[in-house]
């Protein structure tokens, strides 16, 4: 089996991936964010892509998330590593350190971009844990030995963007209890529990929000610098995650539709069993 990975700002290619290729994979959901890279790590079959397009064209609003987790699943992807650029909510979580999270909390409006579901069919997936406990175990590890500045868990409030927050959304979210905040994970992450495929972020602290008043308020500037120095580290924590990681190992993020689907077969009409068969096929003959 392959793992993904998906590219945020910053993160736009893999130095280390070797039998590169670009390919093209249609979806029924539409265009992905870019061609896929597949290629390999030590051996081991990866597909890469650039979450806002190469050159960086797409907004967090524009992403089509539906569209770039199912061509991961068509390419044979059972594994997702984000990494995504973020701002602290919280003082002990600087620049250039990592935090590997736990928890999502959704602020946006887009619901219905962020599922499979709907037009004639009904599920409702467990999301109560939306990260992979056994993928984010790995990242942890390979964080650690990396030599990494690693935070084992916390709270990622996905805002809509593209603005940073204002000053008075970021206390809220600070006092709300949040850890990091950012404009595109969420959606990857019920698209990809949707699809049976693990998940898991690196979230590359790049700032702290505009909350801290000794810092600077968030920019693109500093955004940008922060992620330039944390991009080698990134990629040399997914070499060594890709190296760790058992392709064998069943999870139960891998059988998230099994009682999930609420509508009877018999009332699916055909063109939809046939849109939806890569990911409910199993289910649903």
């Amino acid at each position: 089996m392959k793992t993904g990975i998906i590219g945020g700002s910053g993160l736009y290619a893999m130095n280390c991936l070797e039998r590169k290729r670009w390919v093209t994979v249609p979806t029924p959901f539409g265009k992905p964010s870019d061609q896929f890279l597949t290629g390999q790590i030590g051996g081991r079959d990866v597909v890469f892509l650039p979450r806002h397009g190469r050159g960086h064209r797409l907004l967090p609003s524009d992403l089509n998330h539906r569209a770039n987790v199912y061509g991961m699943k068509k390419l044979g992807v059972s594994r997702i590593i984000s990494v995504s650029a973020v701002g602290s909510l919280k003082e002990d979580y600087r620049p250039t350190d990592i935090v590997v999270i736990d928890q999502f909390f959704d602020r946006t409006k887009r619901s219905m971009d962020f599922t499979y579901f709907g037009n004639g069919i009904v599920g409702h997936v467990a999301f109560a844990d939306p990260v992979c406990a056994t993928l984010r175990k790995t990242l942890i590890n390979s964080g650690q030995t990396a030599g990494a500045v690693i935070h084992d868990g916390g709270t990622y409030v996905n805002m809509e963007g593209p603005a940073f927050s204002t000053r008075a959304e970021s206390h809220f979210h600070r006092q709300m209890g949040f850890d990091v905040i950012g404009m595109t994970n969420l959606g990857e992450a019920r698209c990809a529990r949707e699809a049976e495929i693990c998940y898991a972020t690196l979230a590359m602290v790049t700032d702290y929000d505009c909350w801290h008043e000794s810092e600077e308020a968030v920019t693109v500037e500093m955004v940008i610098a922060c992620l330039q120095k944390n991009a080698k580290m990134a990629q040399e924590i997914i070499r060594l995650t890709v190296g760790a990681l058992d392709t064998g190992a069943d999870c139960p993020c891998q059988h998230a539709l099994a009682t999930a689907i609420m509508t009877q077969p018999s009332a699916l009409k055909p063109a939809l069993k046939k849109k939806l068969k890569l990911l409910i096929g199993k289910y649903v003959k």
